[in-house]
């Protein structure tokens, strides 16, 4: 399938279904065509708004069709599009802005109130809009010609990096459309399908909500943020063919009572992303939808949305048993090239997944955050060598990217154990914090386990965080699992919560668990 720009993408899809529904969004519906017209007049605005054709546009927007035409519109131009939070503190959207050199920023109406506050948003151009704004917009025919380049930047996404400040991430239309093509191919994505839209912009699978379904001229559907605590309902209700989220929107619509509350005849495809999916999860969603192929994807950002993916066989007789009862992430894509390598840098069963191909980027917005992430290999009589990527040659297409990420081949399939800095000693012994969860969710008692480790280090003690139907029994619960664990891995403390914190992404946010014990430390006086 040839390439193109993930503009090129859409603009054939207006071409030829002019008059197919490409959106569904705050109680209102547009065809292809009208939402061309819509980014188009858009973009217009945008020139006369900063003098000329903005080159790196900032989105301030939020499940809003200013948010959707914004980013058309950006794309029209040529621009590099940054997807910002409303939710996310002003000062980070700001520093964000200031890191990526945003010349134009598009906000909608729960954006404004950011805009209110002019401190920091010098030289950054801003504009307010409302749905009204961009729906009543008319094209002048003024546009120049579309010049869409595979190389340029498609958009640039800001990842937390572990010195405190985010690493830039920027993706080309090239390592896009490589994804679009293959994910709307294996998900039979086409005319007249509903796709759900349940990722935030800031969260690279949205790609997918987005660009996959306009490449294939269906609709993207988009519920608010409160339709997502009844996914059932929503998918019931709007009669969506494809369902593509994390894994904890399961787990939360299950502890509210708003799981089963109905069985879907349209849904087609159900995948999720983003953190390890359960195989208990997967059987709870799949009496949601019986017939629909259940599949678990992964990938980092700087892979392109993801580069492995599995399905679930229809018979849950013969669903696979893994190690940490999880489902399994799958071969990886069979156009990009992999190896899992060990500690030593030698291939392995056990050990760092690492990519390179069509989807592998080409290296963090700032360089200095290149080094260590990626490495080449040689061949050597005794076998292939890695040697790790200092950050200062040059980085080639012959670098594969280091995913951090641990997987380990079970029954002929990759499975994932983990980020391999979750790994930590305690009195000495190398543990894996996903191990201990596993262990914790196999209780009877417990739903889901985040195992962190405290502010003061793993030499006081790992503090397991867990939801269930009530407060777990700690004497029996520390006695089932020294019958699992090793007594080194087992937790001397618990804390229970009602629901799991998560992040804007939809994950299980350890950060907030940890910055909770840091708190609560201070308060005691510790």
């Amino acid at each position: 399938m040839t390439a193109r720009t993930l503009y090129s993408w859409f603009q054939e899809a207006v071409d030829r279904y002019p008059d197919h529904t490409a959106i569904e969004v705050q109680d209102a519906s547009y065809t292809y065509r009208e939402l061309h017209d819509q980014a188009e007049a858009l973009a217009e605005l945008l020139i006369r708004e900063h003098g000329r054709a903005p080159e790196r546009v900032a989105l301030l927007a939020m499940r809003s069709h200013v948010a959707y035409a914004g980013y058309l519109a950006a794309l029209r131009l040529g621009a590099v599009v940054t997807p910002l939070n409303a939710r996310f503190p002003i000062t980070r959207n700001q520093a964000t802005c200031d890191l990526a050199k945003i010349d134009m920023v598009i906000a909608d109406e729960s954006g404004a109130a950011q805009l209110d506050r002019p401190e920091g948003w010098e030289g950054h151009r801003a504009i307010a809009l409302t749905a009204a704004d961009v729906v009543e917009g008319k094209a002048g025919g003024s546009l120049p010609a579309y010049q869409g380049d595979l190389d340029d930047v498609a958009y640039l996404l800001f990842t937390s990096g572990s010195t405190g400040r985010p690493k830039g991430v920027p993706i080309r239309h090239r390592n896009a459309s490589a994804y679009v093509a293959y994910s709307m191919e294996r998900y039979d994505v086409r005319p007249g399908d509903r796709v759900s839209h349940t990722f935030d912009l800031t969260f690279d699978p949205s790609v997918f909500d987005l660009f996959v379904t306009w490449a294939a001229g269906a609709t993207l559907v988009v519920p608010q943020r409160t339709e997502l605590l009844a996914p059932v309902d929503h998918i019931i209700d709007r009669g969506i063919t494809h369902w593509f989220s994390v894994p904890s929107v399961v787990s939360v619509s299950r502890s509210l009572g708003k799981l089963f509350t109905g069985v879907s005849d349209t849904l087609r495809y159900s995948l999720f992303i983003g953190e390890q999916l359960t195989l208990d999860q997967a059987a709870a969603w799949r009496r949601i939808a019986p017939g629909a192929v259940l599949g678990n994807v992964y990938g980092p950002t700087e892979l392109t949305v993801a580069c492995t993916g599995y399905e679930l066989p229809a018979d849950p007789e013969q669903w696979p048993s893994t190690s940490n009862d999880t489902v399994p992430i799958g071969p990886v894509y069979p156009f990009l090239e992999w190896l899992v390598l060990d500690e030593d840098g030698r291939p392995a069963e056990d050990g760092e997944l690492v990519v390179r191909g069509s989807q592998r980027f080409a290296g963090y917005y700032d360089p200095a955050d290149n080094a260590g992430r990626f490495l080449s290999v040689q061949e050597t009589p005794d076998g292939p060598v890695a040697t790790v990527h200092d950050g200062t040659g040059e980085l080639t297409d012959a670098h594969y990217y280091r995913t951090g990420d641990r997987v380990r081949l079970e029954n002929g399939t990759w499975v994932h154990l983990g980020r391999l800095d979750n790994q930590v000693k305690i009195r000495g012994y190398r543990v894996e914090l996903g191990e201990i969860e596993t262990a914790l969710r196999r209780h009877p008692g417990i739903d889901q386990a985040v195992v962190v480790v405290p502010p003061q280090g793993p030499a006081a003690g790992v503090v397991a965080f867990v939801t269930g139907p009530g407060e777990p029994d700690l004497k029996e619960l520390k006695s089932w699992l020294r019958k699992k664990l090793p007594v080194h891995m087992v937790p001397q403390r618990y804390e229970h919560l009602a629901a799991l914190p998560l992040n804007a992404s939809g994950k299980a946010d350890r950060p907030a668990l940890i910055r909770m014990l840091a708190e609560r430390a201070t308060q005691e006086g510790k």
